[in-house]
């Protein structure tokens, strides 16, 4: 039996106008305010916010379960406002004086980002001046701060790190014009020689091996003495579990009243609908199960303080993406006979299975690259440094 989960109970409570609003997401081309509003309501932000500044520390698989049931009302609704909460995980790692500055003043600040390293910087006293555009930057238009990825030249070796930048520093560029995640907002963010102190800058592999100086602020936390790319990339596994999940239930009400538009027979009683649905259902189901144990497995080591090793590492990032791939499998399997009036705009199947397979494109679910980085540690090889 699975433990009580508070927040998905309250989530459950806004989720029909969500949905209603996904739609409207879509037109905006963003999450719409009133969207955020909900979620901010019943603080679904301060998910992973410190307790010392007001938040929860709810574990992962909690927090996943809450995503996926996001995701099924509304992808993109899901895929912006997850990673402004993860983002509160991540930042947790930095130092006491940025996340005073961070939340001080407002405990539901959250951040956007962009991190790949696209932006230049230059080195200048006390920290650096940063300027790019900053692409996929998802939920910004809601966002208060902005963590970007870059490149870093420390003693002749480039350390990729990540710089915090307030909101009153960047400005917005429209550009998100997609088919698929419409409603994310994830357009492009311009940053112009702007100054990062020190203390709002960290080195990506300090994140992940516990070295960053944020790890002595929580010494009972259950969830911040963890690597922090599990905790971001979390989000895209649960959206597409949530996406497949719903899509399942969208076919059996559409199989249960369909009936051929030249013979009049009824869809319902026939083989093939059956078969469809069964194998989506186990794949689907098989999935769940996969992720629950790996969002389990964070769960565990984190509450040990345990950094856990390459392998494991290697093994959790590529079980998402694995299981993102069967969903996506289970998606298309359904939507493949679901029927020509479906690809009416205002037709839920269509929507689910754009966002589905928008779930496959972002470099970290790319099956083909994670498959790769698994199989070569599974033969004892050594990573491949030109494997994200």
């Amino acid at each position: 039996m699975k433990a009580a989960n508070p927040m998905l109970e309250k989530l459950q409570a806004i989720l029909p106008e969500i949905r209603a609003n996904a739609r409207k997401a879509e037109e905006l081309r963003m999450v719409p305010q009133e969207n955020i509003d909900m979620l901010h309501g019943i603080q679904l932000n301060r998910a992973f916010l410190p307790k010392a500044y007001g938040g929860f520390e709810i574990s992962l698989p909690e927090f996943t379960d809450c995503i996926a049931a996001l995701a099924g009302a509304c992808c993109s609704t899901a895929w912006a406002y997850s990673l402004l909460c993860t983002h509160n995980h991540q930042m947790a790692m930095f130092s006491k004086q940025a996340q005073d500055e961070f939340w001080g003043d407002n405990p539901d600040a959250v951040a956007s980002s962009s991190i790949a390293p696209f932006g230049k910087y230059e080195e200048t006293e006390g920290g650096i001046i940063f300027t790019g555009d900053m692409k996929w930057s998802s939920g910004v238009d809601h966002a208060d701060w902005i963590i970007v990825g870059l490149n870093r030249l420390v003693n002749d070796e480039k350390v990729y790190s990540f710089a915090v930048i307030p909101k009153s520093e960047f400005t917005i560029i429209d550009d998100w014009f997609s088919v698929a995640m419409q409603g994310s907002g994830t357009k492009t963010a311009r940053i112009e020689g702007v100054f990062v102190p020190e203390h709002r800058i960290q080195a990506a592999k300090d994140m992940m091996e516990g070295r960053h100086v944020g790890r002595p602020l929580y010494p009972d936390s259950k969830i911040f003495h963890t690597p922090y790319r599990p905790y971001f990339a979390c989000g895209f596994a649960a959206m597409s579990l949530g996406v497949a999940e719903r899509m399942i239930e969208v076919y059996k009400d559409l199989t249960k009243n369909r009936v051929r538009a030249y013979t009049g027979a009824k869809v319902e009683g026939s083989v093939p609908p059956m078969l469809r649905i069964a194998e989506s259902y186990q794949q689907v189901s098989a999935a769940r199960a996969y992720l629950e144990k790996t969002w389990q497995e964070h769960k565990e080591y984190g509450e040990r303080h345990e950094y856990p090793d390459r392998y494991t590492l290697a093994h959790w990032r590529t079980n998402q993406a694995y299981a993102i791939k069967m969903c996506v499998e289970a998606v298309n399997r359904l939507w493949s006979v679901m029927g020509a009036s479906n690809w009416y705009e205002d037709r839920e199947g269509q929507r689910l299975w754009r966002e589905s397979n928008m779930t496959a494109a972002h470099a970290y679910t790319d099956y083909d690259v994670c498959a790769q980085i698994i199989g070569r540690e599974l033969l004892g090889l050594e990573p491949d440094p030109t494997l994200l």
